[in-house]
């Protein structure tokens, strides 16, 4: 009998478990990572423009959703350049750690110190190139105890394959994998909310074309009076 109770308790706890780490805006940090000019040329898994508008989009999101967002770029007098223009634009006055010989973010005291204070318990994070700036930094995060989502569509690397074994190990270690769309809806979670349509629509018009008609074509039906 008692051997019966414990399986119970067990399977009540099993039935509570969470299926997925939901994102909360009220409680995220945006990480752009290493988005430098010289090292985005040796993304291949992207074509150049896919992958600069995924970039952007990613940057973007902190702006949408008011996430506190912190750039660092690695060694960016030398081959590997300066962050893009478009990202310091965006955040002129964002926590910006330059890093001089760290090749994980997370063993940079200055950057550990930006995270932490925050306060925030949920880290998006992007970054050049997929297997070292994403999950290095990735791993380690989920080693202090953050939920960690790792945007793929501003992740890039040398290959398909060498992205693919990347996102494995994040996942194996906890990571979830998402991309720009999945992340902006999980944040947003209803239209009625602020940000919510009339703030979410004009993002999606910019960065994500194709669900861009989509609201096109559904806005041109509620002003025609088409819609079903």
């Amino acid at each position: 009998m008692k051997l019966t109770s414990y399986v119970i308790t067990a399977l009540s706890c099993v039935a509570y478990v969470s299926a997925w780490n939901r994102l909360d805006k009220n409680n995220t940090v945006l990480l752009i990572v290493d988005h430098q000019v010289g090292l985005s040329q040796i993304v291949q898994d992207w074509s150049p423009n896919e992958f600069k508008n995924g970039v952007l989009a990613h940057a973007a999101l902190g702006k949408l959703f008011n996430l506190p967002t912190i750039l660092t770029s690695s060694t960016d007098t030398g081959p590997n350049g300066p962050l893009l223009k478009e990202i310091t634009d965006m955040y002129p006055d964002a926590p910006f750690i330059r890093r001089e010989g760290e090749v994980n973010a997370w063993d940079n005291a200055a950057f550990r110190d930006a995270v932490r204070a925050t306060g925030k318990r949920q880290v998006i994070v992007g970054g050049i190139v997929t297997e070292v700036c994403t999950a290095f930094l990735s791993l380690s995060l989920v080693d202090e105890g953050y939920q960690v989502f790792a945007n793929a569509e501003a992740s890039g690397t040398f290959n398909d394959k060498t992205a693919e074994d990347a996102n494995r190990r994040m996942e194996k270690a906890g990571v979830t994998i998402l991309n720009n769309f999945a992340i902006t809806m999980d944040l947003m979670r209803d239209w009625r909310q602020t940000p919510g349509m009339n703030e979410v629509l004009p993002y999606i018009d910019t960065y994500l074309w194709p669900y861009g008609l989509v609201a096109q074509s559904y806005m041109s039906a509620m002003n025609n009076d088409t819609h079903l």
